[in-house]
């Protein structure tokens, strides 16, 4: 039996910047257990993030914490990672003739004319040289997005959660989970038991699973597929200093990937919680899009892989303890966002879970906490 005060399910970003918060707040990890239900960390949609920093994507609740998260990923103190987890790549938004009257929609909604700039086709074609000079009428330039480190991003979080004496349990997936009295008892695959206090549910597409085993009502999360693929270039060219290149109507991205280029149809297709794989209608429909698109022949890709995006509703995360279940404390719904909020989403479920109150920095980026809380879903 594995004894704790609080067990967090899922070792990807979510879980780990929790347990990683939590340890710090408390200056020891030694009571906190991550149950991981595959061999390593991340090993789902984690592992599979193409994720990017900008600050100009999503609902307004995920960019205030975007917007919270900066400081941590471009300045990092030295126990989390050596160098800054962000790294210069821009974001261009591009639109066809028939989708212009879309960028005007766009940069009113957003209203950020401090880093965002109209580009036209030129501009457009000067920024990513790939794109069919007859696909582009014009776009929108973020300069000022950025790469992120996914991988020093999390292993960071590992890294000093493990330092403050926490506790990751692999190949642990979790099987039920029973109250005991004030707590919870939860049997796993690996077949030592889990006496906790608290339970924090960073399980992504399997989070509704894990609420219905707590005796929770479940928040109605959708697990949706996407698909990416990585092919060569056409000898002699370069994209190294490519931006994310994207359709305003978020039918495809591309963007360059350790010589390569990583492109994806934007999919988002309703699915069971599984390892997700990737179909090959979809992989057809990538290659079709990013060759209509652009210049580029994508021929046969060096690599596939798919993973799931889990969104509730309203496609705001939620972050907070369940309105009926005492204890039971809920963090999923990130919908691709989970890498770029991370350090707001773990440092609120630590003040939450420690009796405080949502982080003012974050409050004064603009978070309304109503929507994160489990109340609005009910």
């Amino acid at each position: 039996m594995i004894e704790c005060e609080i067990a967090v399910i899922g070792a990807g970003i979510a879980g780990m910047s929790a347990a990683c918060f939590l340890a710090e707040a408390r200056g020891d990890g030694a009571r906190i257990a991550v149950l991981e239900q595959e061999t390593q960390p991340g090993y789902h949609t984690t592992g599979r993030s193409a994720a990017m920093y900008t600050e100009v994507y999503g609902n307004a609740t995920i960019r205030a914490m975007v917007k919270a998260s900066r400081r941590f990923m471009e300045t990092p103190e030295a126990r989390y990672a050596e160098h800054s987890l962000l790294s210069p790549r821009g974001a261009l938004m591009i639109a066809r003739t028939d989708q212009t009257a879309r960028i005007d929609d766009f940069l009113a909604e957003m209203n950020r004319p401090d880093i965002l700039e109209t580009a036209d086709r030129e501009t457009c074609l000067e920024l990513s040289p790939a794109l069919d000079p007859d696909y582009v009428a014009g776009g929108v330039h973020e300069r000022a997005a950025m790469d992120i480190d996914v991988h020093g991003l999390h292993q960071g979080y590992i890294r000093v959660f493990r330092s403050l004496g926490g506790r990751i349990v692999t190949d642990a997936g979790v099987t039920g989970i029973v109250r005991t009295g004030p707590g919870f008892e939860i049997e796993t695959r690996g077949g030592e038991p889990v006496r906790a206090e608290i339970v924090i549910n960073a399980a992504g597409a399997w989070g509704d699973m894990i609420a219905t085993m707590a005796g929770a009502v479940p928040v109605g999360l959708v697990p949706k597929r996407r698909t990416a693929i990585t092919f060569d270039l056409p000898p002699g060219m370069t994209n190294g200093d490519w931006p994310l290149t994207f359709d305003i109507d978020e039918e495809w991205y591309f963007k360059p990937d350790a010589g390569r280029v990583l492109a994806s149809p934007a999919d988002e297709t309703p699915a069971a919680p599984n390892d997700a794989q990737p179909e090959e209608l979809d992989i057809a429909i990538c290659i079709d899009r990013i060759e209509r698109a652009t210049r580029l022949e994508v021929g046969r890709p060096a690599s596939r892989w798919a993973g799931l995006r889990s969104f509730v509703h309203d496609h705001s995360p939620v972050n907070g303890f369940d309105d009926r279940v005492d204890g039971f404390y809920w963090l999923v719904g990130q919908g691709g966002y989970g890498i770029k909020t991370s350090p707001a989403m773990g440092r609120i479920a630590a003040a939450l879970i420690g009796g405080g109150e949502v982080p003012a920095d974050i409050v004064d980026c603009g978070l309304d906490y109503a929507n994160l809380g489990v109340d609005r879903l009910r």
